[in-house]
């Protein structure tokens, strides 16, 4: 069996590619420092955007990844759409917010981002949100580039597998943030992320890394226990010197005003786990499957809470173990959580 380059690290510890400016170059530099394997966030960016990020990774190590969104478009139930922008629409403009009404759709530059990491090749390209197809496998492929599915199914393991993927990332639905389901208007039921683990290992002979409520290293042995070759990390980081969080969401994260984390679509109309607040309470009894359109929808609304210091309206990403992030430098955080699992 082939060796992934999470593999590879010091530490069996990946530091999970939290999209939109959360994973910044300094987090992913402090994770390689510290050992663990890093990750280039490259949801929401153009290819232009995504460039000098990997040229920047290539400058601190040779061995990271690339996370890109696959695209996964579902069909928008315009009646149901419409229902949620009528609801939503005077919430936003009591907040001065204006929105268009009109769903948007977008591929997230996932071709030229693809052509992009084509061209100038990284040891490691995963996916979210959707499994690579096998063309787009076999042109990694082709300049020797490794290719990771992040699945949440053992159907999506398999068809990964069927594609030609050469690893796995299986991630637990305690995950914070979104799910990388490839089937986003499913009903995801909690479970024990091991327990998903090893029934994704009982159907695919494939190296895996796992994630999904690590919050200490009893987890992460866990985890590895169970046959994963590494562990995912990223809430545990959310209040690290060197992540992009907003000041609002770290002050979330602390607070006791806050105390549970929920699956929703409320926010962009994809599964993702967040703080429970007013938004969550008032928009998750109505939401709908409609990624991108209702992340195109509160965009701005939720721009404009995390400007007003306003909890309330920012979607707060958590996963389970919230409580354990610490503050500090995440290189530490990063060493304290897998020291005892280096790799000899």
């Amino acid at each position: 069996m082939t060796t992934i380059a999470f593999e590879t690290t010091d530490l069996p510890i990946i530091g999970a590619p939290m999209a939109g400016g959360t994973t910044t170059p300094e987090l992913t530099a402090a994770v390689s420092r510290a050992g663990g394997f890093p990750f280039v966030a490259g949801g929401y960016l153009s290819a232009e955007a995504l460039a000098p990020l990997v040229e920047r990774m290539r400058e601190t190590t040779e061995t990271f990844g690339v996370n890109l969104f696959a695209p996964n478009p579902v069909p928008v139930d315009r009646g149901a759409f419409d229902a949620f922008t009528s609801a939503f629409e005077p919430v936003a403009a009591d907040h001065g917010v204006a929105i268009d009404p009109e769903p948007v759709k977008d591929d997230d530059h996932y071709d030229e981002k693809v052509d992009y990491l084509v061209a100038h090749p990284v040891p490691l390209v995963s996916m979210t949100f959707n499994i690579p197809t096998a063309e787009v496998v076999d042109r990694l492929h082709s300049v020797s580039t490794q290719v990771v599915a992040t699945v949440t199914s053992t159907e999506e393991a398999r068809t990964a597998a069927d594609h030609g993927v050469d690893a796995l990332i299986v991630q637990g639905p305690r995950a914070g943030g979104h799910s990388g389901t490839a089937d986003p208007t499913r009903s995801i039921e909690d479970r024990a992320t091991v327990d998903l683990v090893k029934d994704v290992l009982a159907e695919v002979a494939l190296p895996v890394a796992a994630g999904g409520g690590v919050d200490s290293p009893e987890s992460v042995e866990e985890l590895l226990q169970a046959g994963a070759s590494a562990v995912v990390v990223g809430t545990l980081l959310l209040l690290s010197d060197e992540a992009g969080t907003a000041p609002t969401h770290r002050a979330a994260l602390q607070s006791e005003d806050f105390n549970e984390t929920q699956l929703t679509r409320a926010f962009t109309g994809r599964p993702a786990r967040a703080l429970v607040n007013d938004f969550v309470k008032k928009f998750d009894p109505i939401a709908v499957d409609a990624y991108p359109a209702v992340h195109h929808l509160t965009k701005s609304f939720r721009a404009q809470a995390k400007n007003n210091d306003d909890p309330q309206g920012l979607h707060l990403w958590a996963g389970t173990g919230y409580r354990s992030a610490q503050t500090g430098s995440a290189e530490t955080i990063v060493k304290e959580l897998g020291a005892r699992f280096a790799r000899s």
